[in-house]
């Protein structure tokens, strides 16, 4: 066991976090700093959410000049674009829990796939069950909550939507060999590219789940209903399945490495994680990569990049029609969209693929609202909002203009769509609220939307726009080990094995985590046992490659400290 105190770096200065009693306690602390206000209602708007499997901001719209995602560009075009939004756990179904039902992953207590919150933890309310009761029609379209025991086998139905939710037919391929490979055979690969007319019932999930929702909200055009409409895609969740064509966008000889395609030196092993369910795809056991940290070999690295930009570039398709759809129905001046996705997915960096890590790669997500006539002035009459483009022939040239490097937690999505629709915002959870059905452990960021309102855009400095802004944002995240070294199960821990808990902090200056001992029986963390700590400047070092928590820089981190006591 380490002996120095554990630490959480929060820009401009250190904050001990012995000091209280959990990690909640913490970050409960934290958000009473920030300022909230009522600013930007826009009462008796409908919903379109629309959360994506597995998506780094991988996007034209983030600064990918490979990546071709015009659709969602668009779409980024007339929104606030949030360029640092965090997931609270990298791993599906932790995610959606906790920013549906606006706790964090040690009030949910679900750091795996196999209990029930309402049953396991507390009988909180979620997002499209706030909304049912305020008298929204509130549906779902595939992937939102995690199908299976964590969302009750029924994706909360009744208690989150007004309708059945609907599952595409297709998904139960999605794991079977339906890959041709070069033997000509059928695999269950990891790289998956289809010609699409050749693969059981002539579909993919997700062209279902787009034709689904756009006949949805024909529905609720017919009937006059305010709806809350969640899709969920499942593209570029693995295996990479995906119409072939899109590979035509990427040609190989274009495909680089990752930057930093490296395990770091200084890298904890309890932070590694070993990727195993990449393992498990044929094509990539053919390869006989050594356990836990391989390397995958170059020429199959690129393979894996190639084919993950073409399944986004697939995705973004089916958000342009699905926008297309709200456009046709004259939906679109009377619909908020939110567009974001559960967690990153790492391709190669640190040399780790998949997600279940504390890293940006993992974390970061795409985070962007569109709301009518607030984010973006209206089409011309008779024009259009979301006319579909071809990422084929259609060169995206589009800059958001509303972009914010304000630092925001998909834990916060609860309140903000509540604010954002003119319902009454729910309460910040006091420390303890496992019998409280309505409060949310995120406070709302329609705060940083104000600029749009004054000046039109979000050109310039936030700093201009918040000097009540007397601390700077943070993003706190988590993940599960079983062990201080990369096991077969360090990725997805069941609770039981759940030995070591990942605590994560993000600053704009810092990423500091703190590896510590988790008792699952209790689910305590003990901040006296101390694992293993890494610490990153994300200013000098944006890809977090160089942890110098034990280097000669951190002496001035603890003069930091000293001083911040003082105060």
């Amino acid at each position: 066991m380490l002996e120095t105190p554990v630490l959480f770096c929060f820009s401009p200065f250190i904050v001990y976090i012995e000091k209280f009693q959990s990690p909640l306690s913490f970050y409960l602390s934290v958000l009473k700093l920030m300022p909230g206000n009522s600013l930007f209602r826009v009462g008796g708007k409908n919903v379109l959410f629309i959360v994506v499997d597995d998506l780094r901001p991988t996007l034209g719209c983030y600064g990918d000049n490979l990546v071709k995602s015009p659709n969602i560009d668009q779409l980024a075009f007339q929104s606030v674009v949030f360029q640092n939004a965090y997931a609270q756990q990298a791993v599906c179904a932790p995610s959606r829990v906790s920013f549906l039902t606006g706790r964090r992953p040690d009030t949910t207590r679900l750091y795996d796939f196999y209990s029930y919150w309402r049953v396991h933890a507390g009988n909180y309310s979620t997002i499209p069950q706030y909304f049912k009761q305020n008298g929204y029609t509130t549906m779902s379209v595939g992937k939102v909550f995690h199908p299976g025991i964590s969302s009750n086998y029924n994706d909360d139905y009744p208690y989150s939507w007004s309708i059945p939710p609907f599952h595409p037919s297709t998904e139960k391929y999605e794991n079977t060999k339906t890959c041709k490979g070069k033997d000509g055979k059928l695999h269950a690969n990891l790289v998956c590219p289809v010609d699409v007319a050749e693969v059981p019932e002539g579909t993919l999930p997700d062209i279902q789940s787009t034709e689904e929702a756009v006949r949805l909200l024909n529905v609720m055009k017919k009937k006059k209903r305010k709806f809350f409409l969640a899709v969920g895609y499942h593209k570029p969740h693995i295996p990479l399945r995906y119409p072939q064509e899109f590979l035509k966008l990427y040609p190989l000889e274009n495909i680089t490495l990752a930057p930093d395609p490296w395990v770091p030196e200084e890298l904890p092993p309890v932070a590694y994680n070993p990727w195993t369910d990449i393992r498990e795809r044929e094509d990539v056991q053919a390869l006989n990569i050594s356990f836990p940290y391989g390397p995958v070999p170059e020429d199959f690295q690129r393979l894996i990049r190639q084919s993950y930009f073409a399944a986004v570039s697939y995705l973004d398709t089916q958000v342009g029609l699905l926008l297309n759809a709200l456009d046709d129905l004259k939906l679109s001046r009377k619909t908020i969209v939110v567009f974001t996705a559960d967690h990153g997915w790492s391709l190669g960096e640190h040399g780790e693929w998949a997600k279940y890590s504390n890293f940006d790669v993992a974390t970061q997500v795409p985070l962007m609202f569109y709301v009518p006539g607030k984010t973006s002035s209206f089409a011309n009459p008779g024009g259009r909002q979301f006319p579909y483009l071809d990422p084929f022939t259609h060169v995206s040239n589009l800059i958001p203009q509303g972009r914010t490097k304000k630092i925001v937690e998909l834990v916060s999505l609860f309140p903000t769509l509540a604010e954002l629709a003119g319902l009454r915002i729910p309460p910040l959870c006091p420390e303890t609220s496992f019998d409280v059905a309505l409060c949310s452990e995120g406070k709302s960021i329609v705060r940083y939307f104000a600029p749009m309102e004054e000046k039109g855009d979000y050109g310039g400095d936030d700093s201009d726009y918040y000097q009540d802004d007397q601390e700077e944002p943070i993003a706190f995240c988590q993940y599960p080990r079983p062990a201080d070294t990369p096991q077969w199960n360090s990725d997805k821990p069941k609770l039981k094995d759940i030995k070591i808990m990942g605590y994560s902090m993000r600053t704009v200056d810092y990423r500091y985590t703190v590896w510590v001992g988790f008792n699952p029986s209790t689910f305590r963390a003990n901040f006296q046992d101390i694992h293993a700590r890494e610490l990153y400047m994300v200013g000098t070092d944006p890809g977090e490659d160089h942890n110098i928590y034990n280097n000669s820089l951190h002496s001035n981190v603890l003069k930091k400290i000293l001083a911040f006591l003082r105060r």
